[in-house]
C-alpha cells in the first residue's frame, strides 16, 4: 500500500494575522494530528521570526519542520539558524520558473536560473541535511527547462521537489499526465501543491498521487488542498485505490475544528488560544471538592503532575479553601509553591537592574551552577524583559513564557512581591514562584525556579 505524506501550509498563509501563541497552537495542533511535515513561512524579522521557529520546535517533535529559506543566501543562513534544535528540521528553497516570475522575482534569465538554483540548493545543503526544492509556478514552465533546473537541485543535494500549479490552469487529468513525466525521470520523491481556484485541486491532488507523486501540500483553509478533504478522501477510498496516510484519523475533525477557531479568531483579532485549553474562568473550588476534581482542574490549566505531586497539590488546596474559594490563579500559586520542587541546578548570586523613562532596560544577573559562576548582560523592553533574556543568555535556551503574574502578599512601604512564573517547555508547563521586597528579584527568582524544575526533570528522563 502507497503511503502518501501530507504537508500542511496553514503558517504560509499570505495576510495572517497570527499572534505568536496562535502560530505555535496551530503547529502542536498539526503535530498532535501526525501530518508528515509542517510548513513555515520565510523569515521576515530575524529577531522575532527565529524566536518563534525555535520555540515551535520545542513543540514539534514528530513532524518535519519544514522553513523556506528566502532569496539570498543570507536567508538561507538564517532559516537554517533558526532550525537548529529541531527534532526533524528541513529548509526549503522556493523559487519561481516562469519566464515572468524569474524576472520580476528573481531578477534572473533563463540561462542563469538552473546555475542561481544550483548555488541557493547547495548553501541550503550545507547547513541542513533535509533540502526541498520547490518550483512555484511548474505548470507555466516549459517543461524541458523545468526537468533542467530540477536536476540542477537535485545535483547540488535536494532530498526531495515539489511542483505547484499555482495558476490552476490545468485540468486534473492534464495534472497528472505532467506529474507522471517528471516522477518518470527524476531520482528524489516529488510533492505537489494545487491551487484551489477552481475547486479541482483535491481531485488533481489524486491524480497526481496515482501518477508517482509522494507528497501532497494541503492546508486548513485557504487556496491549497483542504486538509480535512483530501485526508478524509485518504481514509475513505484508500482501500480501494491501495494508498494510505500517517493522519490520525480519529483526531482529525477535532483537531481541524480547533484550528479553524484560531483562524477565525485571527480574523476578528481576539487570542483564541487563550480559550481552547482551559476557561480560567470555570474553575471554583472549594473545600468540598475532593482530590480527583482538583487533579482535572490542574490539568485543564496544563500541569502534567505525578501521583505525589497531585496530593501535594490537594492537601495545600485544602488549607487555602479553608479560608476562600479557589480559583485559577490561586490553584496557579498553589502548584508553583509546593509541585515539582527539585534540587536547585542554578542559584541566583547577584541581579543589577537599570531602568528609566531616558535609557533602555538592561538587567545583569550572574547565576551560580556547580560550583562555577555565569553572568548575563542584555537589554530588553522592560526590566523584567531584560532580566529574563540575561537569564537565557547565561542558560543558553529559550523557553516559551506561557504567563507572568505579580501580586502583592504583605502590606505596606516593606509590601513583600510574589512572581509567578510559567514556562513551557516540549509542549509541557513548568511555573515558579518567587518572593521579595523587590518585585524584579521576585520575577528572577520565579524564572530560576521554573528553569531548575525543567532542568531536572530532563536529566532525570
Amino acid at each position: 500500500m502507497k503511503q502518501i505524506k501530507i504537508a500542511d501550509t496553514t503558517l504560509c498563509r499570505e495576510g495572517s494575522a497570527f499572534s505568536f501563541k496562535e502560530k505555535i497552537e496551530i503547529a502542536r495542533q498539526l503535530d498532535k494530528l501526525d501530518a508528515d511535515i509542517i510548513e513555515m513561512p520565510s523569515i521576515s524579522n530575524v529577531r522575532t521570526d527565529t524566536l518563534l521557529i525555535r520555540t515551535v520546535s520545542s513543540f514539534v517533535k514528530k513532524s518535519i519542520l519544514s522553513v523556506a529559506a528566502g532569496l539570498t543566501m543570507e536567508s538561507i543562513e538564517y532559516a537554517a539558524a533558526a532550525l537548529e534544535n529541531a527534532a526533524h528540521p528541513r529548509v526549503r528553497i522556493e523559487l519561481p520558473l516562469s519566464a515572468v516570475g524569474m524576472e520580476y522575482v528573481c531578477h534572473k534569465k533563463p540561462d542563469k536560473m538552473a546555475d542561481w538554483v544550483k548555488q541557493t540548493v547547495g548553501a541550503a545543503k550545507e547547513k541542513c541535511a533535509d533540502v526541498e526544492f520547490c518550483a512555484l509556478d511548474a505548470t507555466r514552465t516549459d517543461p524541458a527547462f523545468l526537468l533542467q533546473v530540477i536536476n540542477a537541485a537535485i545535483e547540488a543535494g535536494a532530498n526531495e521537489i515539489a511542483v505547484c500549479d499555482s495558476a490552476a490552469e490545468m485540468l486534473p487529468t492534464d495534472f497528472a499526465d505532467f506529474v507522471k513525466m517528471l516522477a518518470e525521470q527524476i531520482s528524489v520523491p516529488l510533492s505537489v501543491r494545487c491551487d484551489d481556484k477552481n475547486g479541482m485541486a483535491c481531485a488533481s491532488s489524486v491524480l497526481a498521487v496515482k501518477a508517482g507523486a509522494s507528497c501532497v501540500k494541503t492546508a486548513v483553509r485557504g487556496d491549497a488542498v483542504s486538509l480535512e478533504t483530501f485526508a478524509g478522501m485518504v481514509k475513505n477510498c484508500g482501500n480501494r485505490y491501495d494508498f494510505s496516510s500517517g493522519i490520525r484519523y480519529t483526531e482529525l475533525y477535532r483537531i481541524i475544528k480547533q484550528i479553524v477557531w484560531i483562524l477565525d479568531g485571527a480574523k476578528k483579532d481576539k487570542n483564541t488560544v487563550a480559550v481552547i485549553g482551559v476557561d480560567a474562568e470555570s474553575i471554583r473550588l472549594d473545600g468540598n471538592d475532593d482530590q480527583t476534581a482538583v487533579s482535572v482542574a490542574v490539568a485543564k490549566l496544563g500541569y502534567d503532575l505525578s501521583a505525589e505531586d497531585k496530593s501535594r497539590v490537594y492537601e495545600e488546596f485544602l488549607r487555602v479553601a479553608e479560608k476562600k474559594t479557589v480559583g485559577a490563579k490561586e490553584l496557579d500559586a498553589i502548584i508553583a509553591s509546593v509541585a515539582l520542587q527539585v534540587p536547585a541546578t542554578y542559584r541566583l548570586v547577584s541581579y543589577v537592574i537599570n531602568n528609566g523613562n531616558i535609557i533602555s532596560s538592561s538587567a545583569q544577573i550572574t547565576l551560580e551552577k556547580n560550583g562555577s559562576s555565569f553572568a548575563g548582560v542584555c537589554i530588553g523592553d522592560g526590566p523584567v524583559d531584560a532580566a529574563f533574556r540575561a537569564l537565557e543568555q547565561i542558560i543558553g535556551h529559550h523557553y516559551e513564557l506561557d504567563d507572568f503574574q505579580i501580586q502583592s502578599v504583605t502590606e505596606g512601604k516593606e509590601a513583600m512581591g510574589s512572581a509567578l512564573v510559567k514556562l513551557r517547555s516540549d509542549g509541557k508547563l513548568y511555573s515558579g514562584n518567587g518572593i521579595s521586597t523587590d518585585i524584579i528579584g521576585a520575577a528572577i527568582r520565579a524564572y530560576i525556579n521554573a528553569v531548575n524544575k525543567i532542568v531536572y526533570e530532563e536529566a532525570t528522563v
